[in-house]
């Protein structure tokens, strides 16, 4: 009998997916250049091989030149060694060194899923359920004093001491296959606030919905065994049980999203997406999960939990009352934490010319079905 239980992670994406790459953001003009309705990802050595680089002169004029304007109009067709990949759709800034949050790709420019992004959303859930099953009552003095290892010792009394006893130790989540460039979309997140205001826009390389990844997803069973002796993990039934256990924060979460965008002015869409999510009734293999940027804050953290008796008013407090000051701008105890939800928007021009935007999607919900390899 092997030691591990090995699962084909299947993950389709129900809205868009955005996970950042490292590094400084694509600028127009320089990294990619907008032409005919699409986006062009630019190869500016191919570009810059066209060049007379024998020339001193010209070499001169070069090093200011942003590379978009080294092409015609004839040199925009997909398929020619200028382009790295070519995306449908524009970023509503056409502003030179205007920017663009690259989504993380291979070196072949695939995009794909980091196991470390799924793993990261699988702790999350398996958290919030751990935080339930045994009924803890954190205070704000057993806090860690700086707020980037607030929750540190809360982590390690749900899931284990220190590294070697972490019960995530026992979940191995691989890299995804990578799919085409064809899957890319361009996004404009913005923040929208319950009267339906938008703000902060973010323009974005994500994935399409209904892109399908596959991946796979180990657990390391012998580390729950009496073979693991006094180092035996404790908790293996919430990872044997893994899509149930993540389905059960998956469905307050759903619960809680649906109630913000049910009175959030103009995220008719939105509310539907919600109102059309199952809150049960998957088959044990399946859950849906959050991943990736702009899930909001309650996604990041322990969410909810954080709000029973009192203990969130603590942490939001202003650091001279002994909080950590998170809360930004002008908040009265007792206000709704966080105020704003991260969305896609849906940019149009009205005959008119005026531009409308129009809230369109959340970011980053898939459903996970595990199917035993």
């Amino acid at each position: 009998m092997p030691d591990y239980i090995l699962y084909r992670a299947r993950i389709t994406l129900l809205t868009p997916i955005h996970t950042g790459a490292s590094g400084t953001p694509l600028l127009h003009q320089y990294d990619y250049a907008i032409h005919g309705g699409k986006t062009w990802r630019l190869n500016d050595a191919a570009i810059l091989d066209t060049q007379n680089l024998d020339d001193p002169d010209l070499v001169a004029s070069l090093s200011g030149t942003p590379p978009a304007e080294l092409l015609d109009d004839q040199d925009f067709v997909p398929g020619l060694p200028f382009f790295r990949y070519v995306i449908e759709g524009t970023p509503r800034s056409k502003a030179e060194g205007a920017q663009i949050s690259e989504q993380i790709k291979n070196v072949h420019d695939q995009p794909y899923l980091p196991g470390s992004s799924v793993k990261g959303a699988l702790r999350t859930a398996l958290a919030w359920v751990t935080w339930g099953q045994r009924g803890i009552k954190p205070t704000r003095t057993a806090l860690n004093p700086s707020p980037k290892f607030a929750g540190q010792d809360l982590e390690r009394e749900l899931f284990g001491r220190s590294p070697n006893y972490d019960l995530l130790r026992a979940l191995q989540v691989s890299d995804s296959a990578p799919v085409g460039a064809d899957r890319l979309m361009v996004g404009n997140a913005q923040v929208l606030h319950r009267s339906g205001r938008l703000a902060s826009p973010i323009e974005i390389e994500a994935i399409k919905p209904d892109t399908v990844f596959e991946l796979t997803l180990k657990i390391d069973t012998a580390l729950f065994s009496t073979w693991a002796g006094q180092n035996a993990l404790k908790g293996g039934e919430l990872l044997r049980s893994l899509a149930q256990t993540v389905q059960e924060h998956s469905a307050q979460r759903v619960e809680t999203e649906a109630a913000w965008f049910k009175d959030a002015g103009g995220a008719g869409r939105i509310r539907d997406f919600y109102r059309s999510l199952p809150r049960a009734g998957l088959p044990p293999e399946m859950c849906l999960l959050q991943v990736g940027w702009g899930t909001g804050w309650d996604d990041k953290t322990f969410g909810s939990r954080l709000r029973e008796d009192g203990f969130l008013e603590g942490i939001l407090a202003p650091r001279p009352q002994r909080g950590y000051g998170i809360a930004r701008g002008k908040r009265a105890p007792g206000d709704p934490f966080p105020r704003s939800r991260r969305v896609l928007v849906q940019v149009m021009r009205a005959k008119d010319g005026r531009v409308v935007e129009r809230p369109r999607s959340p970011l980053g919900w898939v459903l996970l079905e595990l199917v035993p390899a």
